[in-house]
């Protein structure tokens, strides 16, 4: 891994996509950061900001079209086909990644687990505290409640998202599966249309809502006959998921290999 500047405790940190949404929150999260010193921010070639800056505390640091390879830890925000791209990128510098990107298939996380055997990697499918205390609580839910029960999960984001359900709602089905047995290939259900809906016992359900500018809600739902319990977080800015990647970035900061979850980074028990 390339060496720490200014001190032994500082972790020095690339953004994927700096000029997007959450790129321009996680340059500027990294930028006040005690302990984190944002050296590299770029974008695709012939995007339209290239060239401008992104913030730093010793100076801005130029949009480029591609990683120079100067940091100690990437994180990547952007889309399957460019962390597809990254992640080599970063075996061959020795950098470590925090992978926020969603809608990855199964061959990109066996690519994953190959990567992770040279470099140490944190893939979420959300890095907040208040989401990944959701997953605990649903599993635990399910886990206590039953079959007896019906469980949907609901998610909600702005217009822009590309993929569905989010990456949020599958951790949640993901957690609900693991501590409940279930098999996510059989057992997930990701819509209803037609004449012959009716549930069927066992089932997780998945409903995704697309609109206007919400950043982020996800509720998982419990229900029997007589009663119903929900589980909900609700995100009203997108620094809750940069702060925790510049979180788990720093945690990486000291990792030589292995693959890690947000509950590696937060200290949370399965």
């Amino acid at each position: 891994m390339p060496p720490m500047s200014q001190s032994a405790n500082t972790v020095k940190i690339a953004v994927a996509g700096a000029a997007g949404r959450m790129g321009l929150r996680l340059t500027a999260i990294t930028a006040e950061t005690s302990g984190a010193e944002l050296v590299s921010a770029f974008e695709r070639p012939g995007h339209p900001a290239l060239g401008q800056h992104a913030p730093a505390p010793a100076g801005p640091v130029a949009i480029t079209d591609a990683y120079d390879g100067s940091a100690d830890v990437l994180i990547d925000f952007t889309l399957p086909e460019s962390t597809r791209t990254l992640l080599p990128r970063c075996v061959e510098t020795n950098t470590a990644i925090v992978i926020g990107t969603t809608g990855l298939t199964a061959e990109d996380h066996a690519a994953i687990d190959e990567a992770a055997k040279s470099i140490a990697i944190v893939q979420a499918p959300n890095m907040s505290l208040g989401v990944n205390l959701l997953f605990a609580l649903a599993a635990r839910a399910a886990q206590q409640l039953g079959d007896d029960y019906d469980i949907e999960i609901v998610e909600t984001h702005h217009r822009f998202k590309k993929d569905a359900p989010s990456g949020t709602a599958l951790g949640i089905a993901e957690s609900i599966c693991k501590a409940t047995g279930k098999d996510p290939a059989s057992d997930l259900v990701y819509t209803r249309h037609g004449g012959e809906c009716e549930r069927e016992r066992g089932k997780i359900t998945m409903q995704s809502l697309r609109m206007g500018d919400v950043v982020g809600e996800h509720t998982a739902y419990f229900a029997t006959l007589g009663e119903r319990v929900e589980l909900s977080h609700v995100a009203t800015s997108r620094d809750t998921f940069a702060r925790g990647a510049v979180r788990a970035a720093l945690w990486l900061g000291d990792k030589k290999s292995g693959r890690f979850t947000m509950k590696d980074v937060l200290g949370l028990d399965d």
